[in-house]
């Protein structure tokens, strides 16, 4: 019978902690230091611990150092999974943590099949949810740029007449504001260019959105999220990129639950107690469905634009 180990690998950018448990439940234990981490340096210690022909399964937390380490285990033929470390049981009265004991948890637990896999996206997917999310921050981005001048410009008794900001006669207002001293005129000027350069960048980022989505896999799913009420290009791409393979969700609950818009729950014999939504999962695909649901406090109808979107959908996705 073939021999498996259970490697656990916590992962920085220059070290990767390695931790191996060997066999069944009570096996050995044991830490095999650190190495480099780099891909010549994990091909090595791959290639050492399957030498005897062991089947390798190995596992380390999704972090900010990306999927490179997975994909890179698995093209060479052994099974790797990203574990959410939010899900990872903590014995409650443990206070020591160091990078050996980490990586020994991880191997134990995953040998005690005790570990919760999070969906790993293929390259093509990572790509089109980094450029979803570039988007994202270029909004959080022109958004500070606004409250900065506002606040510049409040601090400084120069208030817009008119009752709504960044409209068009607001934009004519900001040209006729005038400061006594240069210096103040300079700082409102150069407010004025960053709340411009950031709104440039929010149309270059969709453009660029709008001109891959054809050759991205999912265009078809995003084309038919559109077909719901509150739901158009924005929101349909953002959640797509986010939440990746909805075939993954055995129903609609799992799905709610991984957005994290499902009440929070302590319970305890006859009391019953439900808080708030869980806010678990992608803050960002959570926010944007959130505001299309907003939609959904007016009278039900087929609006022209919801329309146009369904008549554009191939009969196969209608």
């Amino acid at each position: 019978m073939q021999r498996s180990i259970f490697i656990g690998l916590d992962v920085y950018k220059a070290t990767i902690s390695v931790g191996v448990a060997v066999g069944e439940r009570g096996g050995e234990v044991r830490s095999l230091g650190t190495v480099p981490n780099r891909p010549d340096h994990v091909r090595k210690l791959v290639e050492k611990l399957a030498s005897n022909g062991a089947r390798l399964h190995s596992c380390y937390e999704a972090g900010p150092c990306g999927y490179g380490l997975h994909r890179q285990l698995v093209e060479l033929g052994h099974e790797c999974i990203v574990v959410a470390p939010s899900l990872i049981p903590v014995k409650a009265g443990d206070r020591v943590k160091t990078d050996r004991r980490d990586a020994l948890m991880l191997a134990k637990l995953h040998r005690a099949g005790e570990l919760t896999a999070v969906w790993v996206p293929d390259a093509a997917h990572e790509a089109m949810r980094d450029l979803v999310r570039a988007r994202a921050t270029a909004i959080r981005v022109a958004g500070k740029a606004r409250q900065h001048m506002q606040g510049f410009l409040l601090r400084h008794g120069r208030n817009y007449p008119g009752k709504k900001g960044w409209t068009k006669a607001y934009r004519r207002w900001l040209t006729t504001v005038r400061f006594d001293h240069p210096a103040q005129q300079v700082v409102l000027q150069d407010y004025i260019h960053a709340v411009t350069d950031a709104e440039a960048r929010i149309e270059r980022l969709t453009d660029q959105i709008l001109q891959l989505l054809p050759t991205w896999s999912l265009a078809p799913v995003v084309e038919a999220v559109q077909t719901m009420r509150g739901v158009a290009f924005v929101v349909a791409v953002t959640v797509v990129a986010e939440v990746g393979d909805f075939n993954r969700f055995d129903s609609p609950r799992q799905l709610m639950s991984y957005l994290g818009l499902t009440p929070s729950e302590h319970s305890s014999g006859a009391s019953i107690r439900r808080g708030g939504i869980t806010k678990a999962g992608s803050g960002l695909a959570r926010r944007v469905l959130i505001e299309g649901a907003w939609s959904y406090r007016m009278q039900a109808r087929v609006s022209r634009k919801l329309l146009d979107r369904i008549e554009h959908l191939p009969q196969s996705v209608r």
